[in-house]
């Protein structure tokens, strides 16, 4: 009975710690879009929040490992808890980058280019709450509907690239803010990288085998 709540509190855990990555991205893309600092200054403090909540996690699955010896499908549910938390916190890092982004793409091009880093976003909050569904449900044919999802982020990310590399050639005075803007599209196709290795990991868990997605 032990094992049992306990298992379902490191699962409560990390729903909180994927409610907290997204309302994290939530806040980025506002302090992006309106070059809010004070938004972006609580974006950089709620990352120690994570990191902490990833410890937590790790802490809770290392003593359910010791204590109670899991085998078979628990045995491979925390192992993926491991692999989930790593990539929230990951998640994490790359809003506080798109946070500390935002300080810096006011004005020009970043208007004419926001609209695509915004679906981006969009999608990528879209795709985490489907992976952690997936995980949650234990459900490995929604994972790979989730994982899915990530083309649409790289679809976006190949557009605003052509285009900002087109607008750095009729524009090289703006090099240095198209530079930025790139860097920031960069961060959300990364995170949606991790968000599908959190989907891989829902696989592994639910059917004990590893999948490539990506």
């Amino acid at each position: 009975m032990f094992f049992l709540e306990s298992m379902n509190q490191v699962r409560h855990d990390i729903l909180a710690m994927a409610s907290q990555v997204e309302e994290d991205l939530s806040k980025a893309m506002s302090a992006l879009r309106d070059t809010n600092e004070e938004l972006a200054k609580e974006v950089k403090a709620a990352d120690m929040v994570v990191n902490a909540m990833q410890l937590k996690i790790e802490d809770q699955v290392a003593i359910l490992i010791a204590t109670h010896q899991p085998v078979a499908r628990h045995m491979r549910e925390l192992v993926s808890i491991i692999k989930v938390a790593g990539n929230l916190e990951r998640i994490g890092d790359y809003t506080v980058h798109i946070a500390k982004a935002a300080m810096k793409l006011s004005g020009e091009p970043a208007f004419r280019s926001l609209v695509r880093l915004e679906r981006m976003a969009a999608t990528s909050i879209e795709m985490l709450r489907a992976s952690i569904n997936a995980y949650l449900n234990q459900d490995a044919q929604a994972a790979r509907i989730a994982a899915a999802l990530d083309d649409r982020i790289d679809v976006e990310h190949k557009s605003l690239t052509e285009e900002t590399l087109h607008l750095m050639q009729e524009h090289p005075e703006l090099v240095k803010k198209a530079v930025r803007l790139l860097r920031t599209s960069g961060f959300l196709e990364r995170l949606g990288d991790h968000i599908t290795n959190i989907c891989e990991g829902v696989i592994y868990m639910v059917e004990s085998t590893h999948e490539e997605l990506n």
